[in-house]
């Protein structure tokens, strides 16, 4: 964190907590970063309910149980009261497998990361993208073409919205199995099961493809990331071609008239729904 200055005095930090490995253990470190400063009420856990029947019960209880042992306050928002639909009813509504899973989902729960991290006055949002995450995003911004969002990648904070939130990730830098094995050492409970419409993300391939690139070729993992750092920095100093606007139905930040999330709740439900 102090490397890339990601957090600074009297910040209040929402951390995007989902029931996992990697978000569990990335509360855990903060709840014990923030005590040595003996500030509790800088953390929050912020979760959120996709509606996924059988699958997101399960991590929910887990991350309220574990929020009650530390001591931490947890808010959840729902997919269903934000958008007034939820991840099992998108999935029926979708014109087509090409609109996928992990598409929908992902547009959506920024949107409501976001919405949640103001509700509880926060303006930090803290996930725990680990470096594998870093890689796989990288190869899916690649493929797609969209360079834009190979600048994102860059570590460094910035601002964003029309609250002035800033989002870090403070496990960037660390293995995905580094943080299997802290969570394991440490006690810490964690669901382990997969999303049950993971098989649709073009991510799962290029994470097996990565493993078995580093089990062949050791460190190959952290080489690749360094490079991208480098790429990532360059891209994120290039002014933007792409003029920003607000979205002319949620108020937010806008690459088009309507946003990312708009159109996907259009697309699903047939209407628009105005929300902020």
């Amino acid at each position: 964190m102090n490397k890339f200055s990601m957090v600074d005095y009297g910040d209040r930090i929402a951390v995007a907590v989902s029931g996992g490995k990697d978000s569990l253990s990335l509360l855990y470190i903060m709840k014990k970063i923030f005590d040595q400063r003996s500030i509790q009420k800088d953390v929050v856990a912020v979760t959120i309910d996709e509606g996924i029947k059988g699958y997101r019960d399960e991590s929910l209880e887990i991350v309220k149980g574990f929020c009650s042992k530390l001591r931490i306050e947890n808010k959840i928002l729902t997919y269903k009261d934000l958008f007034g639909i939820d991840m099992d009813d998108a999935m029926l509504r979708r014109p087509s497998r090409k609109m996928t899973s992990c598409s929908m989902c992902g547009t959506l729960r920024r949107r409501a990361i976001d919405t949640i991290a103001e509700n509880v006055g926060a303006n930090v949002v803290a996930t725990a993208h680990n470096l594998d995450d870093q890689l796989q995003t990288f190869m899916i911004n690649l493929f797609a073409g969209d360079i834009e969002r190979v600048g994102w990648i860059y570590p460094e904070p910035v601002r964003y919205g029309i609250n002035n939130l800033k989002k870090i990730k403070p496990f960037v830098e660390i293995y995905e199995h580094e943080i299997v094995f802290y969570a394991l050492n440490k006690e810490i409970p964690f669901q382990s099961e997969e999303c049950p419409y993971t098989h649709e993300s073009i991510r799962s391939v290029i994470r097996e493809f990565l493993n078995n690139l580093e089990k062949a070729h050791p460190g190959i993992k952290y080489n690749t990331y360094n490079s991208i750092l480098k790429i990532s920095k360059h891209l994120k100093s290039i002014p933007s071609a792409t003029q920003r606007r607000r979205c002319s139905v949620c108020g937010r930040d806008s690459v088009s008239d309507i946003c990312s999330v708009c159109k996907t709740i259009q697309i699903l439900t047939g209407k628009i729904n105005r929300y902020r």
